[in-house]
């Protein structure tokens, strides 16, 4: 995992995987979303926005999914993951069982994630 983006509130990481997915975290180890505070909710909810526009225009995918659980990790955190109907799961949820083996060929996701830098970068920026 590494880190794409952070600033007081949020932190946003990379996860390991066959294909794009980020992951918003909080920076204080919330339990529940209904404890987090509503500012801080405002700028995931923003956070998500850009981030799943970049992923439709850079990837095209076939579905964005958008999920938080929390279950192995009790911590408020929201993933971002780019779905393909050629992927090894889909449809089933990343987690879910293997449905074949995923034939994807992608643009770089290092690229992607230096767009979002950059993305949430002018975001700051206009927002002051």
């Amino acid at each position: 995992m590494a880190l794409v983006y952070e600033n007081e509130h949020i932190k946003i990481e990379t996860e390991s995987s066959e294909i794009p997915w980020l992951k918003i975290f909080t920076q204080k180890p919330y339990k529940e979303m209904s404890e987090v505070p509503s500012e801080i909710k405002l700028e995931i909810y923003h956070l998500l926005d850009i981030i799943e526009k970049e992923m439709l225009s850079y990837y095209n995918p076939t579905k964005i999914n958008i999920a938080s659980f929390g279950n192995y990790v009790p911590h408020v955190h929201w993933h971002i993951m780019t779905r393909f109907a050629q992927d090894s799961y889909y449809p089933e949820p990343m987690w879910g069982a293997k449905q074949r083996e995923g034939c994807l060929s992608l643009p770089s996701f290092a690229l992607f994630c230096n767009k979002v830098q950059n993305l949430l970068s002018l975001d700051v920026l206009e927002s002051k």
